[in-house]
């Protein structure tokens, strides 16, 4: 019996998502796409916003979901994209996140040093790619930003792109904080194009004003909560403790060969010269990297819990059991002095030396920018033709607000 080429998936946010494709169905039906079930979209904010539990999955096809209403928009419109170029975008959509590994965000850069996701992504793409006959070029031309028609790729990684346009209204929807809350709809309605940029039109000013300021909003109740901030900061310093570990020689067991191959390897090669007994080669390792999720990572900090290492042990439990480090913001930054105080008091209390209480008590900065007029821009295309940046409209909200950099210091220390 011939496989279907239709599916239709019950998405709480959208109602339903229609897969119309054979390679869509093939993308969806890869163990590798599959990995983003077991990956969270939102880390580890569900320690603060118990429902968002979602995951990279139900992101990537959210996203997906959004980019077909909007290229059926822009067709409606009368601009040129042809079916092969609605499938790439399609295509590029559905696997923007591919290369995430686990806790997305929280460990960008860490369990893989050197290497970041959006590298990742690419790489998983030219191997799906030839595992599909060669169908997956045109998406991966547009998702590179190769492909001459540039609003496509604006689609897919741009100011209003349909991750953060998907990410914003699911984000919201699980947290339940409403200020998330963004018009997508709307704003799809008045998507254009002029001169081969993607644009909006005249009408959608005040909601691509909401839009940036749900972001704003976001970022700081959400993203940055102190919370999320201590939580995913713990997670960064137990695998730096773990990998110091390793270092000098002790056992610290994985709960997984590729988690395992990780810690022992935590440095891609940055260049084609040999990376040295820490390096590996990132394509010959995208099958074990293609293995790692969430699972991975908590099972094995379980298994920590009880390991002889004071430090690791502490934090791991402190985690497993919700007992944070204390967090406190700030508008500038500590002051040295003030941290070294703070260490040694943990040293004494815990009885180990302070060099080790740099996975305890430390330091570090929170910046979110909503809107950089000299990154990509919002164009807004007004009836008379005229083309302004958002940030240059009369009155606008945004130039008066959100376009400087919001940037906190804090400090993350045990409760003694």
């Amino acid at each position: 019996m011939a496989q279907s080429s239709r599916k239709i998936i019950n998405d709480p946010v959208y109602g339903f998502i229609t897969l119309d494709h054979p390679v869509l169905l093939s993308i969806v039906a890869h163990p590798w796409y599959q990995r983003l079930r077991r990956i969270n979209q939102m880390a580890f904010a569900h320690l603060v916003y118990p429902g968002a539990v979602h995951t990279r999955l139900h992101h990537s096809l959210g996203a997906y979901h959004l980019m077909c209403s909007a290229v059926s928009e822009l067709q409606r419109k009368g601009f040129a994209i042809d079916e092969e170029e609605a499938l790439g975008v399609k295509i590029a959509i559905l696997l923007h996140d591919i290369g995430h590994g686990p806790f997305s965000h929280a460990l960008e850069n860490v369990l893989i040093r050197g290497v970041h996701h959006e590298t990742l992504s690419l790489e998983i793409m030219k191997v799906l790619n030839k595992d599909l006959d060669g169908q997956l070029t045109l998406g991966i031309d547009i998702f590179t930003g190769a492909y001459p028609k540039r609003f496509l790729h604006q689609l897919v990684s741009g100011q209003l792109d349909m991750d953060r346009m998907d990410y914003l209204t699911r984000d919201s929807f699980f947290t339940g904080v409403s200020e998330g809350v963004i018009g997508y709809d709307r704003i799809l309605k008045m998507l254009t194009v002029r001169d081969g940029e993607l644009m909006v039109e005249e009408k959608a000013i005040y909601s691509i004003e909401k839009f940036l300021v749900a972001r704003r909003l976001m970022y700081w109740q959400v993203y940055l909560h102190k919370t999320v901030v201590s939580a995913e900061k713990m997670l960064v310093r137990i695998l730096e403790r773990a990998r110091q570990l390793v270092m000098l020689g002790a056992d610290v067991p994985a709960c997984s060969p590729v988690l395992d191959f990780f810690l022992q390897h935590p440095q891609a090669p940055a260049t084609d010269t040999s990376a040295g007994p820490a390096g590996w080669d990132v394509n010959a390792n995208l099958d074990k990297f293609c293995l790692l999720d969430d699972f991975d990572v908590m099972s094995t900090i379980k298994v920590w819990m009880f390991h002889s290492d004071m430090v690791l042990s502490l934090l791991s439990r402190s985690l497993i059991d919700r007992r944070l480090l204390k967090v406190r913001f700030q508008a500038t930054n500590f002051d040295e002095e003030y941290v070294q105080e703070v260490r040694k008091t943990v040293a004494a209390k815990l009885d180990i030396p302070i060099e080790e209480t740099r996975y305890l008590v430390f330091t570090g900065e929170a910046v979110n920018t909503t809107y950089n007029s000299l990154d990509e821009k919002i164009n807004i295309l007004f009836r008379d033709g005229s083309v302004k940046d958002i940030s240059e409209v009369d009155n606008a909200l945004i130039r008066q607000t959100l376009t400087s950099t919001v940037k906190k210091f804090y400090i993350c220390y045990l409760n003694t």
